[in-house]
C-alpha cells in the first residue's frame, strides 16, 4: 500500500517562497555565525520518526471491532505448550482452494447493528499426519453443525475423521477443530462453516464506509482492507501470506447495488465449477429460489447474486470485494484489459476519475516492459473509498484508495495533488507482480515488498508524466526523512528474524518508514552500481522463476546474483554479502574523506553520538559502500568500493587547490564528511557557479552539511555557508532541502537576539527567487 503528500517542483518553489518570508527560517549571515560558534549552542534537538512519503502507511490497523464476539487481546504471552497458543500455523496443512459466499446487510438489525453473513469452505492438503486443525478466525459468531464451529468431509470420497470437538481460541484468532483420529499424509480434506459477522466502521476485514451523498443521503459501502491479519474477519482462513490458494467468491447484495472483487464478476450465478460444500442453499438453505437470472428470492427478498471467476493462487490479505453504489469510467487496452475507476456517483460525474484512467494505462504498459511480463489478470478496477485506514492497497485486481489518492478534481485540487495520484497509483500498480505475482513468505521482510514498491513506483510515474522529472525527487520524499529515522540508536535493521515478527501487532509495526523509504533507498543504490540493466534481468528471473509463490529477500540476491555472473559485472564481494549489511544491520555509515592524504573512512552515523546504540551486529556497523565521485577538474571515474573502516585512495588526494564530491546523484545511502579544506572549496564552488554540480548534489550538500553539523561532526557555521548560494537557486531541490534543515535551527533560535539578523539575511535570499517565480506566474 502507499500514501502520503506530493507537490511539484514549480509549486513547491513558489510555497517555499511565501512560507519562508512568512517564518523566516534560512538562518545564516556572517554576524550569525560569529555568535552561533561563540555561545557554542549544542544539539538539542530530537528527530521524529518519519513514515513512509512522510505520511504513507500500507495496512490497516490491527482491528478494534465492537462484535459480539470477545476482543482479541494480546497483553499476555500465551503459553506456547500447544499449537493453539502459537502466533504461527503449523506446517501440517495446505490451503488450495476456497469457496467464500458472503451477505453484507447494508441497513442496521433491530440492535442497531449492520452485520455480514456468510459461509465459506476450504480445501487443504495434508502435508503432515495430524489430528487438529487450526484456522484463523476473528470476530465471527459461527452457526452450530451439531455440537461443532464446522463440518469436515474428504475429498476423495473416503470417511473424514470425526470430530472430537471445536472452540475458538480467542487470544490467538484460531478456530480449533479437534479430531478423534489423524488426517492422512497426502490426502484432501474439505472444512465447511457458516458464520455471522459484524460489519463494522473499523476499517479492518470486511468494514463499512459512509458517505452522504447530494442530497443528503447517507449511503454504505461494504468493502475490505485485508492486509495484514484481517482476512480473518471476514471468514475463516489461514490467514498467512505463504499460505496462498485459489479463491472464489460469491457476493449477496442488494438488488440496487453492484459488487466487485479481484476477478471478474460471471454474467449470472449458474453454480459453476467448485461450489463447495454449502453454497447459497448451504447457507439459507429452502428459501433460496434459483432462477435463470442473476436475481435471487432469498426469505422473501430480491437480492443480487455475483459470483465471481476464481482467482489465481494468492495470500488472502489481497483479497478484496466491494458492494456499493458506485459509478465507475472505464477504458479497454490492447491486448485486451479492462481498466476501471470506481468512486462516488458525485465524483466521477465531475470527471474526477479520468486522470487516474489516463495514467493507469501508461503505467502496466511500463511495469510489464520493466518486469518483462505480462500483467496477470484480466482486469485492472482502482476505488477511491471515502474512508479508508491507508493511503492505498494492492489488492491483486482491485485496488482500494483513500479518495484524494485517486481521485483528481481538475477544478480545486493542487498540482501536487496529481502529483500524489500518480505516484500511489504507481506504487500499487507495481505491487500487482512484486508482492502479488510473488509474495514475501513472512512479514519479518516486509521491506522487500514495499521497498521495491516505493522504488519503482518513481520510474512508474515517471512513464506516465515524463516532463516532471519525478524520479529525482525520491532522494527528497524516501532518502532524506528515512535518513532522520535511521540515524537513532533506536533505529531497526530493514530485515528482521522471522521468530522476531508473530503477533498482529508486532506485524503492524513493520509498516514504517524504514521498511518503505530505507528499502527503496537501499534497492536504488543496488540498482545504480550493478547497472539498471543488470538489475533488471535479475529481477525478471526472480519473477519468472517464483510466479504465484513465495519467497524470502535472499532469493531476490541469487537471482541478481546469476545476472551479474552472466555479464561478468566485477564486484567486490557478492550480492548477498554486499546487501546483507544494508539489510541486517539497522543505521547507516557516514564516508569522511581527507583530499590531503585520500584517506577514506566510514563510522555508524548518529545524530545523537552520545546514545547507546543496544541492538548488536554481526558485520560491528560496517558497511560495504559503493562510492562514485568527481573533481573540480571535471574528472569522473568508475565506482569505489569502501570494504574496510579506513583505507587510502590516491584518487581522492587533491594536489592541487580545488574540491573533490562523492555519491554523485545520491545513489548511495550514506552520508559524506570532508576535511575543512575540501569542504569550503565546496561552498567557494557553490557561490561561484553552482551549476557545475548536479542538483540533486546540491540538495544534498546542505542535507549532509546540516545534519553533521547536529551530530558535531562539522561546525554550525559550515552547514548555514551551504545555504549562501541560494539567492541564484532557481530549483525546488535544494531549496526543500534548507527549508526542511532550517525549521531546526530555527527553533534553536527563536525568540534569541538574532533572529532579527536571520530575518533579514532571509529576505535577502529568498527576493531572487521570488521575482523569478513572480515573473513565471503572472500569466497563470
Amino acid at each position: 500500500m502507499a500514501g502520503g503528500f506530493f507537490i511539484s517542483k514549480t509549486v513547491g518553489v513558489v510555497a517555499i517562497v511565501l512560507g519562508l518570508g512568512a517564518v523566516a527560517t534560512i538562518i545564516a549571515l556572517s554576524v550569525v555565525y560569529a555568535q552561533e560558534k561563540n555561545k557554542g549552542i549544542s544539539d538539542v534537538g530530537t528527530s521524529t520518526t518519519a513514515s513512509p512519503h512522510t505520511s504513507t502507511t500500507t495496512t490497516a490497523r490491527p482491528g478494534t471491532s465492537t462484535s459480539t464476539t470477545s476482543t482479541t487481546s494480546t497483553t499476555t504471552t500465551p503459553a506456547p505448550s500447544n499449537p493453539w497458543n502459537r502466533w504461527r500455523l503449523p506446517a501440517t496443512l495446505k490451503p488450495e482452494f476456497y469457496n467464500v459466499f458472503l451477505q453484507p446487510f447494508l441497513k442496521p438489525d433491530a440492535n442497531n447493528m449492520y452485520i455480514f453473513k456468510g459461509n465459506s469452505s476450504v480445501v487443504f492438503l495434508c502435508k503432515e499426519a495430524t489430528d487438529l486443525i487450526l484456522i484463523h478466525s476473528k470476530n465471527l459468531n459461527y452457526t452450530m453443525q451439531g455440537s461443532f464451529h464446522a463440518t469436515l468431509q474428504a475429498e476423495d470420497g473416503g470417511n473424514a475423521p470425526a470430530i472430537s470437538r471445536t472452540w475458538l481460541e480467542t487470544p490467538t484468532q484460531y478456530l480449533v477443530v479437534q479430531l478423534r483420529a489423524p488426517l492422512q499424509q497426502g490426502r484432501r480434506y474439505r472444512l465447511f462453516s457458516s458464520f455471522t459477522g459484524e460489519l463494522a466502521d473499523d476499517l479492518a476485514g470486511f468494514y463499512r464506509s459512509e458517505y452522504t451523498d447530494d442530497s443528503g443521503k447517507k449511503q454504505v459501502v461494504a468493502t475490505t482492507q485485508m492486509q495484514a491479519a484481517d482476512a480473518r474477519k471476514a471468514f475463516p482462513c489461514f490467514d498467512e501470506p505463504a499460505m496462498k490458494a485459489n479463491f472464489t467468491v460469491t457476493l449477496i447484495h442488494p438488488s440496487d447495488y453492484g459488487a466487485i472483487s479481484n476477478m471478474p464478476a460471471k454474467g449470472e450465478w449458474g453454480g459453476g465449477p467448485h461450489r463447495g460444500a454449502g453454497g447459497l442453499a448451504g447457507l439459507w438453505g429452502d428459501s433460496l429460489v434459483s432462477t435463470d437470472t442473476r436475481q435471487q428470492e432469498i426469505n422473501g427478498e430480491i437480492w443480487n447474486v455475483t459470483e465471481f471467476y476464481t482467482t489465481p493462487r494468492m495470500s488472502t490479505y489481497l483479497l478484496a470485494f466491494i458492494v456499493s453504489q458506485f459509478t465507475h469510467v472505464e477504458r479497454s487496452c490492447i491486448p485486451p484489459l479492462q481498466i476501471r475507476i470506481w468512486g462516488r456517483p458525485e465524483a466521477i460525474k465531475e470527471g474526477q476519475g479520468y486522470y487516474a484512467l489516463s495514467v493507469t494505462g501508461p503505467i502496466l504498459n511500463f511495469f510489464e516492459g520493466h518486469y518483462n511480463t505480462a500483467y496477470p489478470l484480466p482486469k485492472s478496477d482502482q476505488v477511491g473509498l471515502p474512508d479508508f485506514n491507508a493511503g492505498a492497497m494492492e489488492n491483486w485486481g482491485l485496488v482500494t484508495y483513500r479518495e484524494n489518492s485517486l481521485l483528481f478534481d481538475a477544478k480545486y485540487s493542487s498540482i501536487g495533488n496529481k502529483e500524489r495520484v500518480v505516484t500511489v497509483i504507481a506504487h500499487e500498480l507495481a505491487h500487482q507482480w512484486f508482492g502479488n505475482l510473488v509474495t514475501l513468505r513472512w512479514w519479518n521482510d516486509l521491506w522487500l515488498n514495499e521497498g521495491f514498491a516505493s522504488y519503482v513506483e518513481y520510474l512508474g510515474a515517471h512513464s506516465a508524466e515524463p516532463s516532471w522529472n519525478i524520479k529525482d525527487l525520491m532522494v527528497l520524499n524516501e532518502l532524506h526523512d528515512v535518513m532522520a529515522t535511521d540515524a537513532l540508536a533506536s533505529s531497526h535493521p530493514l530485515s528482521f528474524r522471522e521468530e522476531e515478527i508473530n503477533t498482529p501487532a508486532q506485524i503492524s509495526e513493520v509498516f514504517d518508514s524504514i521498511s518503505y523509504s530505507k528499502g527503496a533507498s537501499v534497492l536504488r543504490m543496488l540498482s545504480s552500481f550493478l547497472s539498471e540493466d543488470i538489475f533488471k534481468e535479475g529481477l525478471q528471473s526472480y519473477l519468472h522463476t517464483f510466479s504465484y509463490n513465495n519467497t524470502i529477500y535472499a532469493d531476490l540476491w541469487v537471482h541478481l546474483q546469476q545476472a551479474v555472473d552472466k555479464n561478468k559485472v566485477q564486484l567486490p564481494d557478492n550480492i548477498s554479502n554486499i546487501m546483507d549489511r544494508w539489510t541486517l544491520q539497522m543505521g547507516f555509515p557516514v564516508v569522511t574523506v581527507d583530499t590531503r592524504n585520500g584517506s577514506v573512512s566510514q563510522a555508524h552515523f548518529l545524530l545523537d553520538p552520545t546514545s547507546s546504540v543496544d541492538r548488536p551486529s554481526v558485520f560491528n556497523y560496517t558497511w560495504i559502500v559503493p562510492i562514485t565521485w568527481m573533481t573540480g577538474s571535471g574528472i569522473r571515474n568508475s565506482t569505489y568500493w569502501l570494504t574496510q573502516v579506513t583505507a587510502t585512495n590516491n584518487d581522492f588526494r587533491l594536489n592541487s587547490p580545488g574540491w573533490l564530491l562523492l555519491n554523485l546523484n545520491v545513489t548511495g545511502y550514506f552520508r559524506v564528511n570532508y576535511n575543512p579544506e575540501n569542504w569550503n572549496q565546496l561552498v567557494q564552488q557553490l557561490d561561484t557557479n553552482h551549476m557545475v554540480f548536479p542538483v540533486i548534489n546540491r540538495a544534498q550538500i546542505i542535507d549532509d552539511a546540516f545534519n553533521l553539523a547536529r551530530a558535531k561532526y562539522v561546525d554550525v557555521t559550515l552547514a548555514l555557508s551551504t545555504t549562501r548560494f541560494l539567492s541564484q537557486e532557481t530549483e525546488y531541490m535544494p531549496w526543500q532541502a534548507a527549508l526542511t534543515n532550517l525549521k531546526y535551527f530555527k527553533l534553536m533560535f527563536d525568540r534569541s537576539e538574532v533572529f532579527g539578523a536571520m530575518s533579514k539575511y532571509m529576505k535577502k535570499q529568498v527576493t531572487p527567487l521570488f521575482k523569478y517565480y513572480q515573473n513565471r506566474t503572472n500569466n497563470w
